[in-house]
């Protein structure tokens, strides 16, 4: 295990005793913001549109546009959520959190919008959720039997099974406590300046979401649009 998720899982079950919020109810609030909107993010699927527009129907240039958009979105939260110090972690980790969540949330759900499925179908949202754990992590919980599919096969599995809901929203809260406590640990011990800290957090979640961009725009493939 390398350094940072060390110091992830030591510190992830304190930011739960700061901010209780954080266990599973977040994941499904961003995953819900990000699919209606909320703030000054139009629904994914408009936002996605919009893409699809720009790029004059070709889809894999729109979803292209989605994943560097968000990219840059990401960045930019991590930048403003990691440039504090020791004294406002537990103010910004649990911001850094549920923004990155919501940011990476938005990004898959246009993806899968673009790619033809209904982000209203529960199965689809489970699919949504579980592309946030990355390629690495989705295939490690298969593989372990924790999940029965990746992403496509969720999305698309002959029946919406309510057991997954939990165990998918538990694994993705689970997973994104760890990566941003340990990250933004790492960079509190290692780097003492607070500017520095806020490049760090802006290169890191914004790297993390064109890797899992990447992830969602190679798992979900096309399906016929209604």
């Amino acid at each position: 295990m390398s350094i940072k998720g060390s110091l992830g899982k030591q510190v992830a079950p304190r930011i739960t005793q700061v901010a209780p919020g954080l266990t599973t109810s977040f994941v499904r609030e961003a995953l819900h913001r990000a699919i209606h909107g909320g703030g000054p993010f139009p629904p994914a699927a408009k936002a996605a549109d919009k893409q699809l527009a720009e790029q004059r129907g070709n889809v894999d240039r729109a979803v292209h546009e989605v994943i560097e958009n968000h990219v840059r979105y990401a960045g930019a939260q991590g930048f403003v959520t990691n440039i504090g110090g020791l004294v406002t972690a537990a103010v910004t980790i649990p911001a850094n959190i549920s923004g990155l969540a919501l940011v990476q949330c938005r990004m898959i759900a246009g993806i899968a919008h673009l790619r033809g499925y209904d982000l209203d179908d529960p199965r689809v949202r489970n699919a949504v959720l579980t592309s946030l754990l990355g390629e690495d992590k989705v295939n490690a919980l298969v593989k372990a039997r924790k999940l029965p599919a990746p992403p496509m096969a969720l999305a698309t599995a002959p029946a919406h099974d309510p057991d997954l809901d939990r165990i998918i929203s538990a694994e993705v809260a689970s997973d994104l406590i760890t990566k941003v406590a340990g990250k933004r640990l790492a960079i509190t011990v290692g780097r003492r300046v607070p500017v520095v800290g806020g490049l760090v957090g802006m290169g890191a979640d914004g790297y993390a979401t064109w890797r899992i961009g990447r992830y969602a725009d190679k798992e979900l493939l096309p399906r016929a649009r209604r």
